[in-house]
């Protein structure tokens, strides 16, 4: 299993035919715990405030963008600004199911999750698509996908859920918006969204 660091924490997902950011060619190869704890905790001194909710209407409003994706204004510069990882999550074709080969890979984030170095540590999962289908459905289905990445991590993997936000971005966030199609288009990404304070039980 490889992971991918960028500054700001994000994870991939492969096979998301109209969903999912590929770290830029600079970043580095993370193939064990302890670099992928290194990822996820890096530059998160001065988080930018940035929400589910918030991303939420951005989302919707960036949908008045009508002309193709390299005219339109960048979504959510902000989340640049955060920590993040690659790592590849499979789902069934036009589907929020997880492939059952991709459990391995959120356990592995889930681990980092549970270091008592990035217990301190919230996190947003963020579904992205690529340009098939239209709008409307590639919104619904991006969130749809990153509900189900973060009930995984809840439920199976035992992740604290007031550690976690999700949302759906769906192809308003294009990372390579020159190939509105191509894969690297079609990911979830996790990123560090900073201190959670004190969590009681």
């Amino acid at each position: 299993m490889k992971f991918q660091m960028r500054s700001a924490l994000l994870l991939s997902a492969a096979l998301l035919a109209p969903v999912l950011l590929a770290a830029p060619a600079s970043a580095q190869v993370a193939t064990s715990n302890a670099q992928i704890v290194q990822g996820l905790q890096a530059s998160v001194a001065d988080v930018p405030n940035v929400s589910a909710e918030a991303l939420r209407g951005l989302a919707v409003a960036h949908m008045k963008y009508t002309g193709p994706p390299e005219s339109r204004p960048p979504l959510a510069i902000q989340l640049d600004q955060l920590a993040q990882i690659n790592v590849e999550i499979e789902f069934d074709l036009n589907s929020a199911m997880i492939k059952p080969s991709s459990y391995r890979t959120l356990g592995s984030i889930a681990d980092a999750m549970h270091n008592p170095i990035l217990l301190g540590y919230k996190f947003l999962v963020v579904g992205n698509t690529d340009t098939t289908g239209t709008r409307e459905i590639n919104l619904k289905l991006s969130q749809e996908r990153a509900d189900a990445v973060m009930q995984a991590l809840a439920t199976t993997f035992r992740v604290d859920p007031r550690r976690l936000q999700a949302v759906g971005l769906g192809e308003e966030n294009l990372q390579d918006v020159k190939n509105p199609h191509a894969a690297i288009n079609r990911r979830v990404q996790i990123f560090n969204l900073g201190s959670t304070g004190v969590l009681t039980p």
